[in-house]
């Protein structure tokens, strides 16, 4: 007879993972609010700056001295991407729920709670937000939805599930998805091949107090890509669906040229070739640049390109790191003073 393995006893009952970039107006007052939550088991704070170019560095180091909730502070030697810093946080987060979320205050900091105590009462495995307004410009508001609508085609997920970057994950999950060391991680992604014990709740969604939002198009678009390529073999098939097509559409077109030759009349001219011509060159590069995108992210997988390179931990997390002993213990002694 088998019996469910228990879970490890944790130190802390809900660990907050913010990846930071271009944070240094906001961190501090997110920081500040989070701090004055009391969830369950108690919580400690996790932030990890992703190469940003402002001030940030200063100001999370000054929060893990001054901070009254326990806070790790991670620093990437430089930018590798937003769910490169979550996966960096999430191997030194230390609760028994994890919940990820951005530095912009537009996550309000008092829906935690809530998040966490719906994650851990209904015994979930991951909770995801939606939210009945969100406080995006119009066009990244679009690239969400379409986002959303490649993941309904290419991964095992509940149809019309909402995969917010606001979501609360079990120790479990956090374990099995931070066994994934490729260089394009797609957290969402590798939720979806770990468990299907997923729910959803809705949280109100603020604007942005400070700045502007650090998802540009090219940002997008690499996310959008990590998604197709490392999770599914959908593009490739289409790759085939497209090609099949084309040599129909070829196939029709010489018997029309035939049937044309048979009864006396003229082919048709250059204009026609022309089109045909450039249609199937247009699907043929097509299809070698999806190719070329698996090829090459398997090239640099295999050659050791970094998920993420991590300059050096500050706190109670440094524990965790994966750093030589005696520089581990250098940054304790840095956050004990």
């Amino acid at each position: 007879m088998s019996h469910p393995i228990k879970p490890a006893p944790t130190p802390v009952g809900l660990s907050i993972v913010v990846p930071v970039y271009r944070g240094a107006a906001t961190v501090g007052r997110l920081v500040e609010a989070l701090s004055a939550l009391r969830p369950e088991g108690g919580l400690e704070i996790i932030l990890v700056n992703d190469g940003s170019p402002d001030n940030s560095s200063e100001v999370c180091r000054m929060l893990a001295r001054t901070a009254s909730v326990p806070l790790t502070y991670i620093e990437h030697a430089r930018n590798f991407g937003e769910h490169n810093a979550v996966m960096t946080g999430l191997r030194h987060a230390r609760g028994a729920y994890v919940i990820t979320m951005d530095d912009d205050l537009q996550n309000p900091p008092e829906e935690v709670v809530r998040l966490y105590d719906h994650a851990r009462t209904g015994d979930w495995d991951v909770v995801y937000t939606r939210y009945a307004e969100k406080k995006h410009a119009p066009w990244r508001n679009l690239g969400s939805r379409f986002a959303n609508w490649v993941a309904d085609l290419l991964l095992d997920k509940p149809k019309g599930l909402y995969l917010s970057s606001f979501r609360c994950m079990s120790a479990l999950v956090v374990r099995e998805v931070t066994k994934y060391r490729g260089p394009y991680p797609y957290v969402d992604g590798l939720i979806m091949q770990v468990t299907q014990r997923l729910d959803s709740i809705e949280v109100r969604h603020l604007a942005r107090s400070e700045g502007r939002s650090n998802y540009t198009l090219k940002r997008l678009v690499r996310l959008w890509l990590n998604l197709a390529t490392n999770f599914s073999v959908l593009p490739l098939r289409m790759a085939i669906v497209a090609g099949v097509a084309m040599g129909l559409f070829g196939l029709l077109g010489a018997l029309a040229v035939m049937i044309e030759a048979l009864m006396g009349v003229t082919p048709s001219g250059w204009a026609s070739t022309m089109t045909v011509l450039l249609l199937l060159s247009g699907v043929q590069f097509l299809i070698l640049g999806v190719l070329g995108e698996y090829v090459g992210r398997a090239f640099l997988s295999a050659n050791g390109k970094p998920q993420g390179v991590v300059r050096e931990v500050i706190g109670p997390g440094a524990a965790s790191s994966p750093q030589p002993a005696p520089q581990r213990l250098l940054l304790a002694a840095e956050a004990g003073q």
